[in-house]
C-alpha cells in the first residue's frame, strides 16, 4: 500500500500528522492499532520522525528561499555591472581605436567572454590598468568616464564579488538541507508504509476507519 507517489512533501507530511492525531484520538483505531504492535511507544517512534521531518523540511524552504534572494542580489550587481563596463568599454574601443598597444592592454582586442570568470577578468584588467595611468585616465575623461567614476566600477566590481560568494554559500547550505530532507522523507515515507499496511489489515472488517487516517478508501 504506497503512501505517496502522487502527493506533494506537504501534502505527506499533512496526511502523516492526521493520521497520528486521529489514530490516538479515536479509541477503537488505537486499540485495534495496539493489537498489532502499534501501541503508544511505537507510535512515539513515528511521530518523532514526522517532527524531524517536518523540521528538515522548513529548514530546507529557509535555505531555498535564502538562496533565491541571494541569486537575485548577485543577478542585479552583475546586470550593473555589465552595464556600466559595456559602456566603458565602448568609449574606450573608441577613444584608443588608433593605439593597438593600450586596447591590447586594457583587455579590449577581440570579442568579450562569456564565462563568468573570464569575463570578470576582462572587466578587471580594465579597471586595474586605466585606474592610476595619467594618459588613459585623460583621454577617457574626453568621453566622460572620469577617474571617479573608474574607482566606483571596482566598488561595483567588489560588491559583486561579495554576493557571488553569498549565493554560492547559500547554494550550498541549500543542497545540504535539502539532502537532509531527502533523507528524513525516505525514513519516515518507509515507517508510514508499514503503518498503514498493517492499518488495512487491522481495520479490514471497518476499512472506513482508514479514511480517518488520511486514506481514502473507495466504497
Amino acid at each position: 500500500m504506497a503512501t505517496r507517489p502522487t502527493l506533494s512533501e506537504a501534502e505527506a507530511l499533512e496526511q502523516y500528522r492526521v493520521s497520528f492525531e486521529n489514530v490516538e484520538k479515536q479509541s477503537e483505531i488505537s486499540s485495534v492499532m495496539a493489537e498489532f504492535g502499534y501501541d503508544q511507544t511505537l507510535l512515539t517512534e513515528g511521530k518523532t520522525l514526522l517532527t524531524k521531518t517536518q523540521t528538515a523540511y522548513n529548514n530546507n524552504k529557509t535555505e531555498d528561499n535564502e538562496t533565491v534572494t541571494a541569486y537575485n542580489k548577485f543577478s542585479t550587481s552583475k546586470e550593473n555591472l555589465v552595464k556600466v563596463y559595456g559602456l566603458h568599454r565602448k568609449k574606450g574601443k573608441v577613444v584608443f581605436r588608433k593605439d593597438e598597444t593600450t586596447l591590447k592592454n586594457l583587455g579590449l582586442k577581440g570579442s568579450l567572454p562569456q564565462a563568468y570568470i573570464k569575463w570578470l577578468e576582462a572587466v578587471k584588467k580594465f579597471y586595474s590598468t586605466a585606474i592610476g595611468d595619467n594618459e588613459i585616465e585623460t583621454k577617457l575623461a574626453r568621453l566622460k568616464v572620469t577617474p571617479t567614476e573608474l574607482q566606483d566600477t571596482v566598488t561595483l566590481i567588489a560588491e559583486l564579488e561579495t554576493n557571488r560568494a553569498e549565493y554560492l554559500k547559500e547554494k550550498g547550505e541549500s543542497q545540504d538541507a535539502t539532502k537532509l530532507k531527502d533523507t528524513a522523507f525516505g525514513e519516515l515515507d518507509d515507517w508510514m508504509r508499514e503503518f498503514y499496511a498493517v492499518a488495512k489489515i487491522a481495520l479490514e472488517d471497518n476499512p472506513q476507519l482508514l479514511e480517518s487516517l488520511g486514506k481514502f478508501v473507495r466504497s
